[in-house]
């Protein structure tokens, strides 16, 4: 009759749920790690492009309402480097496009065409006509209207405390660009604030 043996190596890992969750989350952990920590200190994903620039005061305001619109849900800013999305898109995209983006907006999610490359497509007044109602453009667009932009005020006394804070995180505003901030948005509408966000997407280095 065969006697039975203590667990011994990997049957011991095996046969404990709880040690196998532990070493599963280690490993995850160091290969996460592996892969994360050079980033931080490889140039091309650290320093700016060719051309990238801190977004202007009425163009930050923009960033801020199409992430309270919720439009990064449909809309993803990410070329991925893949034949199909470069012929549609453009250039794909690159982190040194986005160091100056807090939170960063990327994705793939495509229930709208990827807005990465859209500044400098259309006029000013095609995205105003096309955000107050898409069908007015695109007849099969179920993209909701979004009117209210037209009347909602940009408020300048956000912008500064905005940008403070971007420059905690490493974005180089000078002490007069936020001084000035407030007159430079004063009187815009959410939807001047918006179009001026959407027209600088993807310019750099053209």
């Amino acid at each position: 009759m065969a006697t039975a043996h203590p667990p011994r190596g990997h049957e011991k890992i095996e046969t404990n749920n709880f040690l196998m969750i532990v070493l599963i989350l280690l490993a995850v952990a160091v290969g996460g790690l592996v892969e994360i920590v050079p980033l931080f200190f490889q140039r091309s994903t650290t320093q700016p492009a060719p051309g990238v620039k801190p977004y202007a005061p009425l163009q930050l305001a923009g960033r801020d309402i199409y992430i309270r619109e919720g439009c990064n849900n449909c809309h993803s800013q990410m070329v991925r480097p893949f034949r199909a999305e470069a012929l549609r898109y453009g250039a794909f995209s690159t982190a040194g496009e986005f160091v100056y983006d807090h939170p960063f907006l990327w994705g793939s999610k495509r229930t709208g065409p990827d807005l990465h490359r859209v500044g400098g497509k259309y006029s000013d007044e095609w995205h105003r006509v096309h955000l107050n109602n898409p069908r007015d453009l695109v007849p099969e667009s179920n993209m909701p209207a979004y009117p209210w932009l037209l009347t909602g005020k940009v408020d300048p006394l956000d912008m500064a405390p905005r940008m403070k804070a971007l420059r905690i995180v490493g974005v180089p505003y000078t002490d007069a660009e936020i001084a000035k901030a407030a007159e430079d948005v004063k009187g815009a509408s959410e939807m001047d604030a918006l179009v001026a966000y959407l027209q600088v997407l993807g310019t750099a280095g053209k």
